[in-house]
C-alpha cells in the first residue's frame, strides 16, 4: 500500500477503533487495490470479515470515502464463501506481506523433498563439514560483493532455518538462468564451516517448484 496510506490508517485508528469495513473507508481514503491488499493479507479480519468476504466487499466499498455520502455502495455483503486452505492462506500472506507467519512454503512440498533425499536446513547444519547434501528452500537473497572475486552468495530458507550458499564463478555461469530466476532452489553441494557458521559450497542448482509464490532481495 505504501507508507503514506499505512500512516493514514494508523492516524485514523488513533481516533478510535474501526467498527466495521464501512467505517474504515469512511475515515480513510482507500482505493480498491489498497482494500484488496489489506483483505488478502488478513488485516481486515479484526473487523469481523474473513479474507474472501473482505475481497468481495473491496470493490463495492471503494465507491465510498471520506468525501462521499454514506451508504452509496451496494453489494458489500458477501454470500457464503468457502474458507481458505492452509496453502491458500500462505499464498495470500506471502503475496501481501512477503512472509507467512503461520507456515512456510517448503512445508507443503516436504514429503516430495524427503523422497528425493533433500534434507532440511536444520539437518544440514548438524552434519559434519565436508559432507555432500542436498538442501531445498526459498531464495531470500542473491549477492555478489565487489571484493568476492566473482563469487555469488545465496541465502535459502526453509521451515527450519536459513542457510548460506556459496556459488563459484564457474558454477554461477553454468547454472546462470536457474540461479538468477528461480524463486526456490534445490542446492546440492559440500558443507563447509568457518568461524562457527555453516555454508554450502554449491555443486549443482535445480529449480524447486512451490505452491506459494515468493520474492528474493537481489543484487542489481
Amino acid at each position: 500500500m505504501g507508507d503514506p496510506v499505512a500512516e493514514a490508517v494508523v492516524a485514523a485508528r488513533a481516533d478510535g477503533p474501526f467498527t466495521d469495513l464501512r467505517d474504515l473507508v469512511r475515515r480513510v481514503d482507500l482505493t480498491t487495490a489498497q482494500l484488496e491488499a489489506l483483505a488478502t493479507g488478513g488485516a481486515l479480519e479484526s473487523l469481523g470479515v474473513a479474507r474472501r468476504e473482505a475481497l468481495w466487499a473491496a470493490g463495492a466499498l471503494a465507491q465510498e470515502g471520506p468525501d462521499t455520502l454514506p451508504g452509496v455502495s451496494v453489494g458489500v455483503e458477501a454470500p457464503t464463501l468457502p474458507g481458505m486452505s492452509e496453502v491458500e492462506t500462505a499464498v495470500a500472506d506471502v503475496w501481501a506481506t512477503g512472509v507467512s507467519p503461520d507456515s512456510y512454503p517448503t512445508q507443503y512440498v516436504r514429503p516430495g523433498l524427503r523422497r528425493a533425499g533433500v534434507v532440511t536446513v536444520a539437518e544440514a547444519v548438524e552434519h559434519e563439514a565436508g559432507r555432500r547434501v542436498a538442501v531445498g528452500g526459498v531464495v531470500t537473497h542473491r549477492q555478489r560483493p565487489g571484493t568476492a572475486g566473482g563469487v555469488t552468495f545465496l541465502s535459502i530458507e526453509d521451515e527450519t532455518g536459513l542457510l548460506n550458499v556459496i556459488c563459484t564463478p564457474g558454477l554461477w555461469q553454468r547454472f546462470r538462468r536457474v540461479a538468477r530466476s528461480s524463486p526456490a532452489l534445490v542446492v546440492r553441494g559440500r558443507l563447509e564451516r568457518a568461524d562457527g557458521a555453516t555454508n554450502l559450497l554449491a555443486e549443482h542448482l535445480a529449480p524447486l517448484s512451490l505452491q506459494v509464490a515468493s520474492r528474493s532481495r537481489d543484487f542489481q
